[in-house]
């Protein structure tokens, strides 16, 4: 049964662009917020951002409806793209992802709930546990001896873990991983359901998924009940518009709930440029996704392959798959892994953007990461590759004494929550080992925590902070900007 509202509507249509469209040629006179008027309040905004860009940035009124209560244009744009990505609902999010991810686990979860999730969550999903009071049973991922990295969930993990928490509410998946390892979503959803337990994807990475042909399995189709979209890391809308889908697995009720979480978060002044931008790079998914998502893995593809002929680098791709942690890879990903050249990920990071006028997406201590899409050229992927030989010329050394893996399997003593509203005191991070952490430690991107509230604070924690600085990591989530110092529990 079609449940969309308004059946004209199609896959060609937009209708929040179209909305905003018939708005400007309107002329209405603004006595309305934002207070540019349109862009004529401030040429140099103007001037900056463009006429036609202020003239779009509106307030929500009758005609372009209300994002906290969607009943005309913006639930059509919604429903479009819930039949477009092959769900029952959709959400539109302004507050990025992030925002997404903690809707799903707090309308999954109550205070004291336990949630089995993977540690090498984005700190997003932390965050959230820290709001709601869901206690985490985490599951440690298997780590890539060879690159350094954690790897998916492990079904016969999950099993183990469901069977010693049963009453565990949900299980969140991290699918793909920054570096585009895939878990089996499929049979990660069966296991689930057969015990009562919600399926939450965070698919953040994973917009092609719905689109390009021979791709991993989107957390849809796969049964998930609900999955975080970040539309703009891959999918072409603005910085921080993402959506929210929902399955076919919950009900009515459920998801009238999901609208209610949303507003608990969601700015009442919603971007019609962030919802315009959804609305749009989903007609183009909908209608060209395969094209641009062959083209992509064609620039993927070839770069892993001129760049595994430089030698000293790694950038790895199906062959890592093992049945298992790795069940599969997303070939879109051009992951490298740099420590056979001695220089650690975000070196190369450095170097790539101050020496050769490249910005890649992140560089750890042992990898680097590039996002390719069909908006790239050819002459920009032979760039990279021209670049990546001249570095390993010039500043490759000898990689005896490097950091050899980026996860660190934590010891959680207290839960998220508890520790980071308990007593706290601040200590030199020198001087924390044997304590017990009130806040976060991470690099970012990828802003997966080395540290999180509650959990015990190691030798090999601090050495690990110590390397990410001496490499240039840019560090973040303590109070102390200058991450020298950390609050630590203070046990009663």
């Amino acid at each position: 049964m079609d449940k969309r509202r308004n059946t004209e509507v199609t896959q060609n249509n937009a209708p929040i662009a179209e909305a905003l469209d018939k708005h400007i040629n309107n002329r209405v006179v603004r006595f309305d917020v934002p207070g540019h008027k349109g862009g004529r309040g401030d040429k140099e905004l103007t001037d900056f951002f463009g006429e036609r860009l202020l003239k779009i940035d509106v307030n929500s009124m009758k005609n372009l409806d209300n994002l906290s209560h969607p009943v005309s244009v913006i639930k059509d744009a919604q429903d479009l793209a819930a039949e477009a990505f092959g769900a029952k609902d959709c959400f539109f999010i302004v507050n990025g992802t992030t925002q997404a991810v903690q809707t799903m686990v707090m309308s999954a979860c109550k205070a004291g709930d336990k949630i089995i999730m993977p540690r090498n969550v984005h700190k997003s999903a932390i965050n959230s546990l820290v709001v709601c009071g869901a206690v985490p049973v985490y599951i440690n991922p298997g780590i890539n001896k060879r690159l350094g990295i954690a790897l998916g969930m492990s079904v016969k993990d999950i099993e183990k873990a469901i069977e010693e928490h049963p009453d565990a509410k949900a299980i969140l998946i991290n699918n793909p991983t920054y570096y585009g390892i895939c878990s089996d979503l499929e049979k990660i959803v069966e296991v689930a359901h057969k015990n009562n337990m919600l399926v939450l994807v965070d698919e953040a990475h994973g917009t092609h998924f719905y689109f390009g042909d021979n791709m991993p399995v989107s957390a849809m189709a796969a049964g998930a009940d609900m999955a975080a979209v970040s539309i703009h890391k891959t999918g072409g809308s603005l910085t921080q518009s993402s959506i929210l889908l929902c399955g076919e697995s919950v009900d009515d009720n459920f998801v009238d709930y999901v609208r209610q979480i949303i507003s608990l978060t969601q700015s009442t002044s919603a971007s019609y440029l962030l919802m315009a931008s959804l609305d749009i790079a989903r007609k183009s998914l909908s209608l060209y996704g395969k094209e641009m998502f062959k083209k992509t893995v064609e620039f993927a593809e070839y770069a892993r392959g001129e760049i595994n002929k430089l030698g000293g680098y790694y950038a790895y791709d199906e062959e890592i798959i093992d049945g298992d942690a790795v069940f599969n890879f997303d070939k879109t990903k051009l992951s490298i892994n740099t420590r056979d050249i001695g220089l650690a990920g975000i070196e190369v990071y450095d170097i790539l953007r101050d020496e050769y006028g490249i910005q890649i997406e992140f560089g750890d201590l042992g990898n680097i990461l590039a996002i390719i899409s069909a908006g790239d050229r050819y002459m920009e992927i032979e760039r990279l590759i021209s670049a990546l030989a001249e570095i390993k010329r010039i500043y490759s050394k000898d990689p005896v004494g490097m950091f050899d893996h980026d996860y660190i399997n934590p010891e959680v003593i207290v839960a998220p929550q508890k520790a980071f509203y308990s007593s706290k005191k601040s200590v030199p991070i020198h001087e924390s080992s044997g304590k017990i952490s009130g806040e976060f430690i991470m690099a970012y991107p990828p802003g997966i925590p080395v540290l999180a509230p509650g959990e015990k604070i190691t030798d090999e924690i601090i050495s690990y902070v110590d390397y990410a600085k001496e490499k240039g990591s840019l560090l973040m989530g303590t109070q102390d900007m200058d991450v020298e110092n950390i609050n630590v529990v203070v046990e009663e």
